[in-house]
């Protein structure tokens, strides 16, 4: 089926879900219903949609990425109500999901008896990823399917995560039924993920961890544990084709550089040193770096050092990951 596509519209306006018509979502869910894939645009990243209740329809999500069969995938709701027959919350929880639902956090909480997800969806594991997108379009297509959707990234596994629909188109082609264009991502970093008891910090994301710490207090850190617990937390990932090195503050003639704050490099991801918008660009500044680097016959993408504050410490990961060693194939 050909993909659904309208204007492009940007999400950081507040307006994302007027560029839809009801048709294109009301098709784009009984796609989702039916077993098929459809990509759609969430305030943090473009998803890669199924419906998280049909086994078949979940290894689809798998087979399109070809993402490791031991990595869970989120899954996405429109409210708390929806999530607590999926899930129980223990008090902590339920203090985060006021506080930050609808948003880029995810919780991991154990799973309710009856819940009805597909295993797959879980990778044999007796938690949930879990969230409730504030994206009006996201919101839409949920209400629309009237189903949990399982949603990983949009895009091969271990590659760039799509913040466009281009993007999407890219690197997945015709392996995905529809793509959703609600235009750029407004936040731009996968969601936060966390445990709540004890309150640990698994993946950071487009959620600042001093905001969640006002709630839990200092949280553990278990961001690369030696067993998968939630998504994100592969070593290598993120990753371009070329080799990326990272903190380099003067740049190398032999390799293209993102700059950032003073350091101008080819392209940058704020100029003027605003983590906010660093957060919201990063991906497609990978994208457009890979692509231009390779044509300017370049062998390397060099990153200029980002501060470890706030969205900083999440965007470093995405770009240690992105420079971590590639996986034997």
């Amino acid at each position: 089926m050909a993909s659904t596509e309208t204007q492009r519209h940007n999400p950081s306006s507040g307006s994302q879900s007027e560029a839809l018509s009801a048709d294109d979502v009301d098709a784009a869910a009984d796609i989702l219903r039916r077993g098929g894939l459809v990509a759609f645009p969430t305030e943090t990243v473009y998803g890669l949609g199924a419906d998280a209740t049909d086994g078949v329809a979940v290894a689809r999500i798998f087979a399109a990425k070809g993402r490791p069969s031991f990595n869970p995938l989120i899954v996405h709701v429109t409210d708390v109500a929806a999530a607590c027959v999926l899930a129980r919350f223990d008090p902590m929880a339920e203090a985060l999901a006021q506080a930050f639902w609808p948003g880029p956090l995810t919780l991991v909480l154990p799973l309710r008896d009856g819940h009805g997800l597909s295993p797959l969806v879980t990778a044999g594991l007796d938690t949930v990823a879990i969230r409730v997108p504030a994206a009006p379009l996201a919101q839409r297509l949920l209400q629309a399917v009237g189903r949990p959707v399982a949603a990983p990234s949009a895009n091969p596994s271990g590659r760039v995560s799509p913040t466009r629909a281009a993007h999407v188109i890219a690197g997945l082609g015709d392996r995905v039924d529809a793509v959703l264009d609600g235009g750029p991502c407004g936040v731009g970093l996968e969601s936060t993920i966390l445990r709540s008891d004890p309150p640990t910090l698994l993946r950071e994301g487009g959620l600042a961890t001093e905001a969640i710490e006002r709630i839990t207090g200092a949280l553990a850190r278990d961001t690369t544990p030696g067993k998968v617990q939630a998504p994100g937390q592969l070593s290598s990932h993120y990753a371009p084709d070329l080799p990326v090195r990272l903190n380099v503050a003067t740049p190398d003639p032999d390799a293209f550089m993102i700059g950032f704050g003073a350091i101008a490099g080819d392209v940058s991801l704020s100029e003027d040193g605003d983590p906010v918008t660093a957060a919201a660009r990063l991906f497609d500044v990978l994208h457009r770096a890979d692509a231009l680097a390779r044509t300017a016959g370049k062998q390397r993408i060099d990153v200029a050092p980002i501060p470890e504050v706030g969205l900083g410490r999440a965007i470093n990961d995405r770009l240690r990951r992105a420079a971590a060693p590639r996986p034997a194939k």
